[in-house]
């Protein structure tokens, strides 16, 4: 199969779940998009030993600094993390009793995220320049012609 196939979506899917990251993130600190407090289960709101305003901050500045690796060349790591990320947002949506269709969409972005990572680890989205298969020492495979 050629790999070269795979560039675009590989590209849409590293440009749309990294800035869907990094923004959903960003907004943690500005609830524009949402009310994410709101989202927090009520079960993991009972354990924090701080507000759950306080926590969405924390999650926020994780969430850009994935989104941020996922877009500046750290796909594979990025895109394992993001999928891990986002089954954890899932599970925890599912126990507040409500927002079932945003879990279940969170589990498709999960999938598609890790999609981006397996892709990323065969070589698709890599440069293309010499004679032989290469990893680099980041753990991200050089394909070479």
């Amino acid at each position: 199969m050629k790999l070269e196939r795979l560039t675009s979506p590989w590209w849409a899917l590293r440009i749309a779940l990294g800035g869907a990251a990094f923004l959903a993130g960003l907004d943690k600190f500005f609830n524009l998009l949402a009310d994410w407090p709101g989202y927090l289960s009520p079960l993991a709101a009972a354990v924090l030993p701080m507000s759950a305003a306080s926590f969405m901050h924390i999650v926020g500045v994780i969430e850009m600094a994935v989104g941020a690796a996922i877009l500046a060349g750290f796909t594979e790591i990025g895109g394992y993390v993001a999928a891990v990320w986002l089954l954890g947002i899932a599970v925890n949506l599912v126990t507040t009793g409500r927002y079932f269709d945003v879990a279940v969409r969170d589990v498709a972005m999960a999938i598609s995220a890790f999609t981006l990572a397996r892709l990323t680890e065969v070589g698709v989205g890599a440069e293309t320049t010499g004679a032989a298969d290469a990893r680099t020492v980041l753990g991200r495979h050089k394909v070479t012609a």
